[in-house]
């Protein structure tokens, strides 16, 4: 499809009409304090891949309601000194792969920590390995309607808890420097690194690409792609029970997440992105509180994004930072 969306310069102006709960910090601080009543428990296994450049643990580490998230750390091979630290979240579908992948930032001379997102890992890549123990109510096929009865029983609750203890549990590595710490990731992943630029108050940079999970009441009537069709799916079946659906996303929006921001951010956003609509990423970056950002835009590109061209432009940010 070509442009669908917004005109740019009507997209650099767009802010979202998504309406943040009253109880949004009380919420998400009690959520946090919650998880952190269980020990990190954090453990570093190496593991024996045979590359001779990088060195790779399996990591396990207590995330929400103290369950095992599983997560790799990559360090270049001979490291001795706290290196700058980048925490990589994954797409939706996909899980952390096998150890001898996503070689990029450990290439760099920064330790690399990419969490595995509980109950994914089966629709794309290599796998996961991290279950998610929680059940929920009726929900669509998809992670995006589970427990969407309620903010306390949502799904990326937990998911949005882990990500901020894999930061913890990165953090805590004697390799890693936890002053000099970026949170990244792509569509999902992105999402997920906006929400946690908004929970982590001390990051150093902050890079989404393409980010899902923003600015929700325009997504799930803009876009008929999954995953956020995966609600206006469910809407149809549960007449009636849209407004109690958009009061537990309201919990999840990047947008509110966004406003929030205490670090430098790069953004992305493609221009015929149907999955992740130019006007909802462009949300979350006008909202993003910290006055050192940029958007990189793509213009006749989908979900894709700059792909690789965009690696180029994180590399040439991030030497800023860390």
């Amino acid at each position: 499809m070509a442009l669908f969306d917004l005109p740019l310069d009507e997209l650099r102006t767009y802010r979202s009409r998504s309406a943040e709960p009253e109880d949004f910090d009380a919420f998400w601080s009690t959520t946090l304090e919650e998880a952190r009543a269980y020990d990190l428990d954090v453990r570093y296994e190496p593991v024996d891949t045979g590359l001779s450049t990088v060195r790779v643990y399996d990591v396990t580490f207590a995330g929400f309601g103290g369950h095992p998230v599983k997560g790799w750390l990559r360090l270049p091979a001979g490291a001795t000194e706290p290196l700058p630290l980048v925490v990589e979240f994954v797409g939706y579908g996909g899980g952390r792969g096998l150890p001898h992948e996503n070689l990029l930032w450990a290439s760099t001379g920064r330790a690399h920590f990419m969490m595995d997102t509980r109950g994914q890992g089966s629709t794309w890549g290599a796998g996961g390995d991290t279950p998610d123990p929680v059940g929920s109510g009726p929900a669509h096929p998809g992670y995006m309607t589970r427990g969407i009865e309620a903010p306390e029983t949502y799904y990326y609750r937990r998911v949005l808890t882990d990500a901020v203890r894999a930061v913890e549990a990165a953090r805590a590595h004697p390799l890693a420097d936890a002053a000099r710490t970026v949170v990244a990731g792509e569509s999902q992943g992105g999402g997920i690194s906006i929400a946690v630029g908004g929970l982590v108050p001390d990051l150093t940079a902050v890079a989404p690409d393409v980010p899902f999970l923003c600015d929700f009441p325009r997504a799930v009537t803009l876009t008929d792609r999954r995953p956020y069709r995966e609600i206006g799916a469910y809407l149809s079946t549960h007449r009636g029970r849209t407004a109690e659906a958009l009061r537990t996303l309201s919990y999840f929006d990047g947008v509110h997440f966004a406003a929030r921001g205490r670090a430098p951010a790069l953004f992305s956003a493609a221009l015929e992105d149907q999955t992740c609509p130019p006007s909802t990423v462009f949300a979350a970056f006008n909202a993003w509180a910290h006055d050192e950002k940029a958007i990189e835009v793509y213009d006749f590109n989908d979900h894709e994004g700059g792909g690789p061209y965009h690696q180029v432009a994180k590399l040439d940010w991030l030497r800023s930072y860390a």
